[in-house]
């Protein structure tokens, strides 16, 4: 059984019953995009795209067209959700954090796998953000996020 934080539930004011556990399979599958993408320790995408002879045999194109479709729809969703200024103001916020880490000494950005790790986490918790962004402003504030429109 999945522990209890992960299937509590929630009732929306329409009477639908939600659970959290969406929140977790979203930061799961946002981590997995960057880290699967890209990564210090060479078991990544790019890696094996840059190391095949033909790079259209096999599923090589199907692969390529699947990553291509996911970033696609990520980086759709990080500027429909936040908008420039919010993507930026979610990024200082992440090294806000990681030079937070690093003064502590935690992690040693001059270090190579340090920082590519802590980039590349970075990375999929803003995807993840992106993702959930709107959810969290319907929560802090009753309104989902609405499209602007050139009527003042």
């Amino acid at each position: 059984m999945l522990p209890g934080f992960l299937t509590k539930t929630a009732k929306t004011k329409t009477g639908k019953e939600v659970t959290y556990l969406q929140w977790w399979v979203t930061l799961l599958m946002s981590l997995a995009l960057a880290i699967g993408t890209w990564n210090p320790s060479g078991y990544h995408f790019i890696h094996y795209i840059s190391n095949v002879d033909n790079i259209l045999s096999g599923f090589n194109p199907f692969g390529i067209l699947i990553m291509l479709a996911l970033w696609l729809l990520a980086i759709k969703s990080i500027f429909q959700s936040l908008k420039l200024y919010g993507a930026i103001l979610t990024v200082i916020i992440l090294s806000a954090f990681i030079w937070g880490l690093q003064e502590y000494g935690i992690i040693n950005v001059a270090d190579f796998d340090q920082a590519g790790w802590a980039a590349t986490i970075g990375m999929g918790l803003l995807i993840w953000f992106g993702l959930t962004a709107s959810i969290m402003w319907k929560k802090l504030t009753g309104v989902y996020t609405t499209d602007s429109t050139d009527e003042e």
